[in-house]
């Protein structure tokens, strides 16, 4: 049974409970086309088994690497056996064969990127699920299995922590940068963990928070958490992105990543499309425009969940918008909705009376009527 919506309808913690509570056994999925990610959490029996997320997968040979627990040697002869085996064995495996970790460690270093990867997904209060069941052959037998409760009490917590840490940090699209000395050129002695210099080396200027967790595979919250701190004892301050360009004359910066996404939209580069469309979204949250050219872009690679709630927002948005009803008036035929896509294509006559739209609806509901007619003949 396959289960899939909207988050801003039914949010991620729903998600988790509804899966905890059904003993579910399956792949969750959750996309962001805002956030330009994807996530998968994977269930057994209700509890969370394994999680992945694309953006910064938390790899385990990185992270065993940056805690000392193993040498880039040692990684490196784990791999090549890795790579001569068919199918591939799991590293961690491996490494416990060669006597580098002990299973217990092997656990407790699964345990804490399946937690980190989890309490990012947690996070998302904009995106789309989806849920398919089944057991996963790419989930190894016997490892360990995280209670939902446990995971979603502790997601609370960290959300109840960034409400603090939004203070003064408000997004992770904020540039960190060192703050300027004093005027007297006198500066206090930095008294810093490993982790917290660690971060603060990766503080060029350039990177926004979200990728100085990417660059050095650690959780986004955690970063932000040591950013907070850094910022509280005056070491950095943060500013917002730059604008990449300056917008020549009166048009405006929305205006021309709009047009940027009707270009690639009619090239039919649809990944272009969609960052082109992210941004404007990003920038006007409630552009009819901007969600209707989102919406066609992912409708174009067949995500129609996700293509379907956009539309929705921007007809929702502007109610008179044509080019969203048309939409809607497609995906109602290709999912067999005669009826509904007849209703979408008589609003369109209705709010754009002489233009070349209309005349297109007006088509449109002549042979959906004659199919719909046809139809009813055969099932009599």
């Amino acid at each position: 049974m396959a289960i899939e919506g909207p988050l801003r309808e039914l949010g991620i913690h729903d998600v988790f409970q509804l899966l905890d509570l059904s003993r579910k056994t399956g792949c969750l999925r959750v996309s962001s086309a805002l956030r330009d990610n994807e996530g998968q959490v994977h269930f057994r029996r209700g509890r969370v088994v394994a999680a992945t997320i694309r953006s910064n997968p938390h790899l385990l040979g990185t992270v065993l690497l940056r805690d000392g627990r193993i040498t880039e040697a040692e990684l490196a002869a784990a791999r090549v056996i890795q790579e001569g085996t068919t199918p591939h064995r799991r590293l961690g495996e491996i490494l416990v064969e060669q006597g580098v970790l002990t299973a217990r460690e092997l656990d407790r270093y699964i345990r804490r990127q399946v937690e980190t990867v989890t309490f990012e997904l947690l996070s998302w209060q904009e995106g789309f699920f989806s849920f398919t069941d089944g057991d996963d052959d790419d989930v190894a037998d016997g490892v360990t299995a995280l209670a939902v409760e446990s995971l979603l009490m502790e997601g609370a917590r960290r959300l109840d922590e960034w409400t603090q840490i939004q203070q003064r940090i408000p997004h992770l699209g904020v540039t960190p940068l060192l703050a300027d000395l004093p005027e007297d050129g006198s500066a206090p002695p930095l008294d810093l963990q490993p982790a917290e210099w660690e971060v603060l080396a990766a503080m060029d200027g350039e990177r926004d928070l979200r990728q100085v967790a990417t660059a050095l595979n650690r959780g986004e919250f955690d970063v932000a958490r040591t950013a907070f701190g850094l910022l509280s004892t005056g070491v950095i301050v943060v500013r917002e992105p730059r604008r990449s360009f300056t917008p020549p004359g009166e048009q405006s910066q929305l205006a021309i990543v709009l047009g940027d996404a009707r270009e690639a939209l009619q090239a039919e580069d649809y990944e272009m499309a969609i960052s082109h469309a992210v941004t404007a979204v990003a920038l006007s949250p409630d552009d009819p425009e901007a969600r209707y050219l989102l919406a066609r872009a992912l409708l174009r690679q067949g995500r129609e969940v996700e293509g379907e709630e956009h539309l929705r927002l921007a007809h929702r948005a502007a109610p008179q918008h044509t080019g969203a009803i048309m939409e809607l008036a497609r995906l109602s035929m290709r999912r067999g909705e005669i009826g509904q896509a007849i209703g979408w294509w008589k609003k369109v006559i209705v709010v754009a009376p002489g233009t070349r739209a209309a005349e297109q609806a007006r088509e449109a509901v002549a042979h959906a009527e004659q199919l719909a007619a046809m139809l009813e003949a055969v099932d009599a």
